[in-house]
């Protein structure tokens, strides 16, 4: 005989308590993990000991505190952002030629303002906020500007 599927008959309590959790920040550790890797990645480029993967992860934070700043959460103007781009650029194409994947001076500073921003972020933006930034980041790195539509 089948076995049952065990359904909860508290569907409604689970979807208020999700619909809760996206209304907060997302939990500490969590947070703390994600800068680290970011401060971790900004490290080696500074050091220029850095790699390919240290260079996406700087790009992918800049790409993110952009989109939580549109959304109302922190601060990034265009200049700065424009500026993190051609930064970055820099850092792929003599990265390239090189194998050299290293940050100056200016670069480094530039994406350490970032990162502490990046850093507030994740502290005080609400779940809802970081994962609609997540799911632009997504969307833009597969080539889609916009979103797509589940199916039933």
């Amino acid at each position: 005989m089948a076995q049952r599927i065990p359904l909860s008959r508290h569907t409604g309590a689970a979807r208020a308590r999700h619909a809760k959790a996206m209304l907060l920040p997302m939990p500490r550790q969590i947070a703390d993990d994600l800068a680290l890797r970011v401060h971790l990645s900004l490290d080696a480029l500074r050091r220029g000991a850095g790699s390919k993967t240290d260079a996406q992860t700087l790009t992918q934070i800049m790409l993110l505190t952009g989109y939580l700043a549109e959304a109302g959460f922190g601060s990034m103007n265009h200049e700065e952002f424009c500026a993190a781009d051609r930064t970055a650029a820099a850092v792929f194409d003599t990265g390239r030629e090189n194998d050299t994947w290293q940050l100056d001076d200016t670069g480094f500073s530039l994406f350490s303002s970032i990162a502490t921003n990046y850093d507030r972020q994740l502290h005080r933006a609400p779940l809802w906020a970081i994962t609609e930034a997540s799911e632009r980041l997504d969307r833009f790195i597969a080539g889609r500007s916009e979103p797509t539509r589940k199916q039933a």
